[in-house]
């Protein structure tokens, strides 16, 4: 799975940056969605692999307290990267739908890649706070983290320290990253669901519609894992309920994202169609 979610998104990256189908600014921000989705999984997944082929034995897994830190940092900001990332997806088919004769003058280069280093550039910044206060934290009950990986909650419960400007930092940060971009995202599909029912023909919707069911599937597995996660406390649920809800999407959404798009996008199946070709004929000389 973690070989498969590799090459799929590599794949889309290439698509997206080679191909002249897809050069819209959704497929922009597909190929930086498809960016955070490497660094997730191949921070989280091989060291997670090493955990259960050594679960059982005398040594079992070790990482450092820098690679816990590091591992922690980097997969916050993937995630977060990718709850932007999200966010601008869902404005750019508001955009699209909604105001299709300004779209191209509102939707410009410059705004895009506004987005896309506001995106990237928010997400380091604010994980970074957080990884500040967790490194000034007292790690002395046990250095065994029931988990997968280093998430915040099970390094919480190794600290002997006060966490509880850790918890407060998490709260806020967790209505920036997860709350307020999930609500923004409601309200665009809100409005795109109200354009959509004004169009007269059934295949005029259906055609509509299918510009952003992608979008609206890709974010309705990822929230609804991260909500679940972060919005209720740690305590709220089993720790294998926690570690299995983990695996949606560190695991299994990276994995699903590109399917979904190939799947219900022609410019995309076109692209690989055609890349497909290429690569069979330079085979063949």
């Amino acid at each position: 799975m973690y070989s498969m979610t590799i090459c799929e998104n590599l794949l889309i990256i290439l698509l997206v940056s080679t191909s002249q189908r897809l050069r819209s600014p959704m497929y922009f921000f597909l190929g930086h969605l498809a960016l955070s989705d490497i660094i997730l999984v191949t921070i989280i997944v091989p060291k997670m692999l090493d955990v259960i082929v050594k679960e059982g034995t005398t040594e079992g897994s070790i990482i450092s307290f820098v690679g816990c830190t590091t591992q922690f940092y980097l997969y916050g900001v993937s995630v977060s990267a990718a709850c932007f990332l999200l966010t601008a997806m869902s404005y750019d088919r508001y955009l699209a739908i909604c105001r299709p004769l300004h779209y191209i003058s509102m939707m410009s280069v410059k705004l895009r890649y506004t987005l896309i280093i506001s995106s990237w550039g928010l997400s380091f910044m604010l994980v970074l706070i957080t990884l500040v206060l967790v490194c000034g934290l007292d790690f002395c009950r046990s250095n065994a983290i029931n988990h997968f990986f280093c998430d915040l909650a099970p390094l919480l419960e190794l600290s002997c320290s006060d966490t509880t400007p850790v918890s407060i930092d998490i709260i806020v940060h967790s209505v920036f990253i997860v709350l307020l971009p999930f609500l923004f995202i409601i309200i665009t599909y809100v409005h795109i669901f109200i354009t959509i029912f004004g169009i007269s023909s059934t295949s005029g919707r259906q055609k509509t519609f299918s510009t952003c069911s992608s979008h609206l599937v890709v974010v309705s597995t990822y929230y609804g894992s991260m909500l679940i996660i972060y919005m209720v406390p740690y305590r709220g649920h089993s720790v294998p309920v926690n570690k299995f809800i983990s695996l949606l999407y560190i695991v299994l959404t990276p994995l699903l994202n590109p399917v979904i798009y190939c799947l219900r996008n022609q410019e995309i199946q076109s692209s690989v169609i055609v890349y497909l070709k290429v690569c069979s004929k330079k085979t063949v000389l």
